[in-house]
Formats: structure tokens, sequence, C-alpha cells
């Protein structure tokens, strides 16, 4: 790592190729068009093709990129994903795992379907991918970095009917803590971001607005962040700059959650 002060967000990410989920919208969108910026090949990876389409064409050079429509909660997620980008970009050097649904429900109405869903797409394919890309890092012996998404419920437990999203939140901390203790010595960093209520599509859905209020009323800042904040975090992260965080679970709320 340089010991230049002056170095940009994305120092250390020129030429690196990343791959990002839940790039289709929300945070995951801000984060490959802020990686693009910075120099990085994204490997950007949603469910809807048309959204995937509009990604890049919002891309200055759509060429050095890979959009890739796959769904998390399928067992083959991991291999969808290494596959076409090994083909296509000879490797990758980090993977910024921000895809996850919610599906909103009272208890006594979340199906065994619901909960295995949403644990399927927001866990288990943290597992899956994050173990592909760290195997493929060791074997090439290649340093490099693993973020994950969680929720600030990982820590309060359910809020505003999403039970089984916070129980999938929870898993995801507790596994990256693992990855990074596991990691560490292979020179892989394993982090976590912790966001509090940004103003993406699924902050809105299924959700009454007098909660989203109630929690604008309860930040100090008095807003909802916006997904460049967190993209913003997410490459600072990721560059040179973090080079010594690792097990680290960043909160970034506003100040709802304070820990």
């Amino acid at each position: 790592m340089s010991s230049d002060s002056n170095l940009s967000i994305g120092s250390g990410l020129e030429g690196k190729r990343i791959i990002v989920t839940g790039a289709s919208s929300g945070i995951g969108k801000a984060i490959a068009l802020l990686l693009e910026r910075v120099g990085a090949s994204v490997i950007a990876i949603g469910l809807d093709q048309g959204r995937l389409s509009q990604l890049a064409g919002e891309f200055s050079d759509p060429s050095r990129h890979l959009t890739l429509s796959v769904d998390l909660s399928t067992e083959s997620c991991a291999e969808e994903i290494m596959e076409p980008t090994i083909t296509r970009f000879g490797g990758v050097d980090a993977v910024i795992l921000a895809g996850a649904t919610l599906r909103r429900k009272d208890l006594k109405d979340v199906s065994v379907t619901d909960w295995d869903y949403q644990l399927d797409t927001n866990l288990r394919s943290t597992f899956l991918i994050g173990r592909a890309v760290a195997e493929h890092l060791k074997e090439n012996k290649r340093t490099g970095s693993i973020l994950t998404f969680t929720s600030p419920s990982w820590s309060t437990g359910s809020f505003f009917g999403a039970d089984a999203y916070s129980a999938s939140k929870a898993g995801i901390v507790a596994f990256s803590r693992g990855l990074a203790k596991q990691l560490g010595i292979f020179g892989i960093r394993v982090n976590t971001i912790s966001p509090g209520q940004i103003d993406t599509p699924m902050q809105h859905r299924d959700n009454d607005p007098k909660n989203v209020q109630a929690i604008i009323d309860a930040c100090p800042l008095r807003r909802l962040g916006q997904p460049e904040e967190i993209a913003s975090v997410a490459v600072f992260v990721t560059s040179d700059h973090g080079s010594f965080i690792t097990g680290a679970t960043l909160n970034i709320s506003g100040g709802v959650h304070i820990y």
C-alpha cells in the first residue's frame, strides 16, 4: 500500500475485477457505477435482465464490464457467476455481496417458502459465492477482498415484518467473521457493511410510509441515506485504504444505530 496521503477513494482498484451482486438497482447499482469511475472492471450480477441492460447503458465503457442475470436463491449461483467471469477476465480480485431480498410479512403469515427463499437468497448465496471467491484467490495465491452486507436487525432483532430477513442478515455477520479469521493468513480481507435505512426500492416495498417516517424521525440526521453514501464506503473498504480492515461490521446508519 502506498503511503501517499492523497490517495483517491478507489486507490488500488484500477484494473481490478470485482463481482457485485444486487447490481441492477439500489446500493449494488451505486457501487457498480462508482467502481467503474475508479477504474475497476465490474461483473454486475442481478436478476432482472432489463435493469441490467439499463446499468450497462450507464457505464461509460460497457466493454470493460460483464452483466449476468443470476438467481441468487439457487444452489448453482456461484458457478453461474465464477465460470463466465473467469472465462472473460481470467480471474477475480474481489466480491461485494450487496444482493438480497426481503418479503415483509407478519410472523404468523410467513410461510416455509418465504423463509427458505430469503435465507437462500441472502445467507446461502453469501456462503456459496464468498467461498468460491475465497478458494479462487487462494488457489491463485492472490490477496483480495470479500465484502458482505447485513442489516442493523442483525443485532436489534426484526422490525416491520422482516423476521426471516433479519435471521439471514444475522447469519451473514457470523459467517463473515469466521471467514475473516480463516482467510487473513492468505491476505484475503472479509468485512461487512450494515446500512441503516437507505432510500432504495427495497426500503419502500410493502412498507407503510409511517414506518419510513418513524425511522427518519429517529435518525439524528433526520433523513434516509442515499445508495451513493453506502457505495463510497464499500469502495473505500475494498480499496487500498482498507488494507488493515478485516472482520469489521461497519455501521452506516446516520446514527440510528450506535455501537
